[in-house]
Parts: C-alpha cells; sequence; structure tokens
C-alpha cells in the first residue's frame, strides 16, 4: 500500500501561485527523488554512430578512469537530463 500525503490548506494555496517554471521543477525533483526507489528501468539496444577517433578517444579516458565506457556514456545522459 502506497502512503497517502495530506496537504494544509495554507500549502495548497502556495502551491496555486507557483509558475509553470516552478512546477516542472518541482516535478522533476520528484522524480529523481522517488526513480531510486523505483525498479531499475529496462534497457534498449541503441544502434548510434560515432566518429571513430572520438569513440576511441572516449573509450580511452573512461579506461583511465576505470569506468566502462557504456556506463559513462548512460551517466552522461542522466546527467543532462537533469
Amino acid at each position: 500500500m502506497r502512503p497517502v500525503q495530506y496537504f494544509s490548506k495554507e500549502y495548497l494555496e502556495q502551491c496555486r501561485k507557483m509558475t509553470p517554471e516552478q512546477i516542472v521543477s518541482f516535478l522533476d525533483g520528484f522524480r529523481t527523488l522517488h526513480a531510486a526507489a523505483a525498479a531499475p528501468a529496462k534497457s534498449r539496444l541503441i544502434s548510434l554512430k560515432v566518429p571513430e577517433p572520438l569513440l576511441a578517444a572516449f573509450k580511452m579516458k573512461a579506461q583511465l578512469s576505470g569506468v566502462p565506457y557504456q556506463t559513462q556514456i548512460k551517466r552522461l545522459m542522466t546527467d543532462w537530463t537533469k
């Protein structure tokens, strides 16, 4: 069973004054906060063309950092979407 959140009248009135940007920021923070508690998302295999010198340099930098390069790509994608 999911917990139920109750809000005071004052809090709801304050929320009604939020701008669309503030609402989006709140929802994004909420998603980020609760994403860790959710089950891991399914992964999808994709095909991506990358110039060979760029891929080689990326793999080398990831190896020097001790991080698998695909893991680093996923980290960069996650950071960019925040």
